[in-house]
Protein backbone atom coordinates (compact mmCIF):
# COMPACT_ATOMS: atom_id res chain seq x y z
CA UNK A 1 0.00 0.00 0.00
CA UNK A 2 1.37 3.41 -0.95
CA UNK A 3 0.10 6.73 0.35
CA UNK A 4 1.07 10.17 -0.87
CA UNK A 5 1.70 12.92 1.65
CA UNK A 6 -1.34 14.89 0.46
CA UNK A 7 -3.78 11.97 0.59
CA UNK A 8 -6.07 11.71 3.62
CA UNK A 9 -5.25 8.79 5.88
CA UNK A 10 -7.95 6.40 7.07
CA UNK A 11 -8.64 6.99 10.73
CA UNK A 12 -10.16 3.75 11.97
CA UNK A 13 -7.66 1.83 14.04
CA UNK A 14 -7.76 -1.46 12.08
CA UNK A 15 -7.08 0.29 8.76
CA UNK A 16 -4.25 2.32 10.29
CA UNK A 17 -2.70 -0.81 11.79
CA UNK A 18 -2.98 -2.68 8.47
CA UNK A 19 -1.38 0.25 6.66
CA UNK A 20 1.41 0.45 9.23
CA UNK A 21 2.17 -3.28 9.04
CA UNK A 22 2.37 -3.08 5.23
CA UNK A 23 4.93 -0.25 5.16
CA UNK A 24 8.14 -0.89 3.25
CA UNK A 25 10.61 1.58 4.74
CA UNK A 26 14.03 2.22 3.19
CA UNK A 27 16.90 0.16 4.55
CA UNK A 28 18.05 1.37 7.97
CA UNK A 29 14.87 3.35 8.66
CA UNK A 30 12.50 2.35 11.48
CA UNK A 31 8.74 2.71 11.34
CA UNK A 32 6.76 2.71 14.58
CA UNK A 33 3.10 3.20 15.44
CA UNK A 34 2.93 5.29 18.63
CA UNK A 35 -0.32 6.65 20.00
CA UNK A 36 -2.02 6.40 16.60
CA UNK A 37 0.81 8.17 14.75
CA UNK A 38 3.21 6.51 12.30
CA UNK A 39 6.74 7.67 13.05
CA UNK A 40 9.58 6.92 10.61
CA UNK A 41 13.09 7.43 11.94
CA UNK A 42 16.28 7.57 9.82
CA UNK A 43 19.44 5.64 10.71
CA UNK A 44 21.16 6.95 13.85
CA UNK A 45 24.51 8.69 14.15
CA UNK A 46 27.61 7.31 15.85
CA UNK A 47 27.14 9.23 19.11
CA UNK A 48 23.65 7.70 19.49
CA UNK A 49 25.12 4.21 19.17
CA UNK A 50 28.01 5.04 21.51
CA UNK A 51 25.57 6.00 24.31
CA UNK A 52 23.78 2.68 23.83
CA UNK A 53 27.08 0.79 23.92
CA UNK A 54 28.10 2.49 27.19
CA UNK A 55 24.73 1.60 28.77
CA UNK A 56 24.75 -1.96 27.43
CA UNK A 57 28.26 -2.65 28.70
CA UNK A 58 27.41 -1.44 32.21
CA UNK A 59 24.11 -3.34 32.33
CA UNK A 60 25.67 -6.65 31.32
CA UNK A 61 28.71 -6.27 33.58
CA UNK A 62 27.28 -4.61 36.68
CA UNK A 63 23.64 -5.69 37.11
CA UNK A 64 22.74 -7.78 40.14
CA UNK A 65 20.78 -10.06 37.79
CA UNK A 66 22.19 -11.36 34.50
CA UNK A 67 20.57 -9.35 31.71
CA UNK A 68 20.18 -9.73 27.98
CA UNK A 69 19.83 -6.75 25.66
CA UNK A 70 18.22 -6.49 22.26
CA UNK A 71 18.72 -3.45 20.07
CA UNK A 72 15.72 -2.43 17.99
CA UNK A 73 13.36 -5.27 19.04
CA UNK A 74 9.78 -4.67 17.98
CA UNK A 75 7.32 -4.55 20.90
CA UNK A 76 3.53 -4.66 20.74
CA UNK A 77 2.10 -2.55 23.56
CA UNK A 78 -1.39 -1.92 24.80
CA UNK A 79 -2.86 1.37 23.66
CA UNK A 80 -5.82 3.57 24.43
CA UNK A 81 -9.29 2.42 23.40
CA UNK A 82 -9.58 4.68 20.36
CA UNK A 83 -6.13 3.94 18.89
CA UNK A 84 -4.54 0.88 17.34
CA UNK A 85 -2.09 -1.20 19.33
CA UNK A 86 1.25 0.60 19.71
CA UNK A 87 4.13 -0.99 17.79
CA UNK A 88 7.42 0.45 19.05
CA UNK A 89 11.09 -0.31 18.52
CA UNK A 90 13.11 0.83 21.54
CA UNK A 91 16.78 1.62 21.04
CA UNK A 92 17.40 -1.12 23.63
CA UNK A 93 15.12 -3.63 25.32
CA UNK A 94 16.52 -5.25 28.47
CA UNK A 95 15.22 -8.36 30.23
CA UNK A 96 16.54 -10.89 32.75
CA UNK A 97 18.68 -13.42 30.92
CA UNK A 98 16.91 -16.34 32.64
CA UNK A 99 13.67 -15.47 30.78
CA UNK A 100 15.30 -15.77 27.33
CA UNK A 101 12.59 -13.45 25.97
CA UNK A 102 14.23 -12.88 22.61
CA UNK A 103 14.85 -16.51 21.65
CA UNK A 104 12.16 -17.53 19.15
CA UNK A 105 10.29 -14.24 19.53
CA UNK A 106 8.37 -12.91 16.52
CA UNK A 107 9.39 -9.56 14.97
CA UNK A 108 6.70 -7.85 17.09
CA UNK A 109 6.61 -9.42 20.54
CA UNK A 110 4.67 -8.57 23.73
CA UNK A 111 6.52 -6.66 26.45
CA UNK A 112 5.82 -9.14 29.26
CA UNK A 113 9.03 -9.72 31.22
CA UNK A 114 10.88 -6.64 29.90
CA UNK A 115 12.71 -4.97 32.80
CA UNK A 116 13.71 -1.72 31.09
CA UNK A 117 13.62 0.02 27.74
CA UNK A 118 16.15 2.64 26.64
CA UNK A 119 15.79 5.53 24.22
CA UNK A 120 18.46 8.00 23.11
CA UNK A 121 16.98 11.13 21.57
CA UNK A 122 17.66 11.70 17.91
CA UNK A 123 15.59 13.23 15.12
CA UNK A 124 12.20 12.88 16.88
CA UNK A 125 12.91 13.81 20.54
CA UNK A 126 9.27 14.69 21.37
CA UNK A 127 8.27 11.12 20.58
CA UNK A 128 10.90 9.77 23.01
CA UNK A 129 9.99 12.29 25.73
CA UNK A 130 6.22 11.88 25.54
CA UNK A 131 4.63 9.38 23.13
CA UNK A 132 6.90 6.45 23.87
CA UNK A 133 7.01 7.25 27.59
CA UNK A 134 3.21 6.99 27.76
CA UNK A 135 3.17 3.84 25.62
CA UNK A 136 5.77 2.12 27.82
CA UNK A 137 3.90 3.14 30.98
CA UNK A 138 0.54 1.87 29.63
CA UNK A 139 2.23 -1.48 28.90
CA UNK A 140 3.53 -1.65 32.48
CA UNK A 141 7.22 -1.73 31.56
CA UNK A 142 8.82 -1.13 34.98
CA UNK A 143 11.65 1.21 33.91
CA UNK A 144 12.20 3.62 31.03
CA UNK A 145 15.67 5.15 30.64
CA UNK A 146 15.81 8.27 28.46
CA UNK A 147 19.14 9.74 27.36
CA UNK A 148 18.22 13.25 26.24
CA UNK A 149 21.04 14.65 24.15
CA UNK A 150 19.37 18.07 23.76
CA UNK A 151 19.27 18.66 27.52
CA UNK A 152 22.46 16.68 28.31
CA UNK A 153 20.59 14.69 30.94
CA UNK A 154 19.56 11.11 31.67
CA UNK A 155 16.13 10.37 33.17
CA UNK A 156 14.95 7.11 34.68
CA UNK A 157 11.15 6.78 34.77
CA UNK A 158 9.57 4.22 37.10
CA UNK A 159 6.31 3.28 38.83
CA UNK A 160 4.06 2.94 35.75
CA UNK A 161 0.43 3.72 36.55
CA UNK A 162 -2.52 5.29 34.76
CA UNK A 163 -0.78 5.81 31.42
CA UNK A 164 2.38 7.49 32.70
CA UNK A 165 5.23 6.94 35.11
CA UNK A 166 4.64 8.10 38.69
CA UNK A 167 8.29 8.68 39.51
CA UNK A 168 11.42 9.82 37.78
CA UNK A 169 15.01 10.76 38.54
CA UNK A 170 17.04 13.03 36.26
CA UNK A 171 20.79 13.64 36.39
CA UNK A 172 22.99 15.75 34.13
CA UNK A 173 25.56 14.01 31.96
CA UNK A 174 28.59 13.22 34.11
CA UNK A 175 26.65 12.29 37.27
CA UNK A 176 25.78 8.70 38.28
CA UNK A 177 22.16 7.56 38.04
CA UNK A 178 21.01 4.90 40.53
CA UNK A 179 19.22 1.98 38.86
CA UNK A 180 16.96 -0.07 41.15
CA UNK A 181 16.58 -3.86 41.25
CA UNK A 182 16.97 -6.01 39.26
CA UNK A 183 19.92 -3.84 38.13
CA UNK A 184 21.03 -2.47 41.52
CA UNK A 185 23.96 -0.30 40.46
CA UNK A 186 24.73 3.33 39.64
CA UNK A 187 24.82 3.97 35.88
CA UNK A 188 27.91 6.06 35.17
CA UNK A 189 27.26 8.81 32.62
CA UNK A 190 30.69 10.46 32.57
CA UNK A 191 31.35 9.11 29.06
CA UNK A 192 28.28 11.01 27.77
CA UNK A 193 30.00 14.39 28.35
Amino acid sequence: MTAMAHEPMATDKETLLDFFLSLDTPEGFRAELVEGEIVVTPPTDGDHEDYLSVIGTQVTRRSATDMQISGYKGLVLSSSEDQPTDHVIPDATIAPYALRLFRGAPPWMPSDGVAMVVEVTSSKPRNDREGKRYAYARAGIPLYLLVDRDTSAVTLFGEPSGGDYGGHTTVPFGKPLPLPAPFSFDLETAEFV
